[in-house]
């Protein structure tokens, strides 16, 4: 997939992000008013494995997370293509995380995940995120484009 057509996609997604309604099995209120929503186990994997490589600074298992082609996209820096780039850039990143999910959507291969973060499950969300997921022929998901940005 050509860097157009990631960057097409991920628009995509998050117009579809605000044009659906949010998908929710079972919902929480979260201190900060917005609904947490529980994902399926394929989609909850990813932010679970995001958490748990992040809170063991585990460049590469945060990097394992990315299509090949993926892109990180955060506040102040430089955007990151390429998993071996982002391998370099999360070097020396990590710490407790706790990742809650307020929508989601899937349509055939490709989806996106939209939520907020914080240090601790317990504690006030310090951001919010958005996920662009893709699956691939194993059936595995994996983040397309990783776009954060705090409160």
């Amino acid at each position: 997939m050509s860097h157009k057509n990631v960057l097409r996609a991920a628009a995509v997604l998050l117009v579809m992000a605000f044009a659906a309604p949010p998908i929710s099995a079972q919902e929480s209120k979260g201190k900060e008013g917005l609904t947490a929503v529980s994902l399926p186990d394929e989609l909850a994997r990813v932010l679970r494995d995001y958490e748990v490589s992040w809170a063991k600074s585990d460049a590469a298992g945060l990097a394992a997370l990315f299509t090949e082609d993926g892109y990180v996209l955060r506040p102040g820096r430089s955007p990151v293509h390429g998993r071996e780039a982002i391998l370099a850039a999360y070097k020396n990143s990590g710490g407790p995380l706790a990742l809650k999910a307020y929508a989601y959507e899937t349509e055939g291969n490709v989806g996106y995940i939209i939520g907020g973060y914080s240090t601790d499950p317990k504690s006030p969300e310090v951001g919010k995120f958005v996920l662009a997921i893709r699956r691939d022929d194993s059936g595995k998901w994996f983040i397309v484009a990783d776009i954060d940005n705090g409160n």
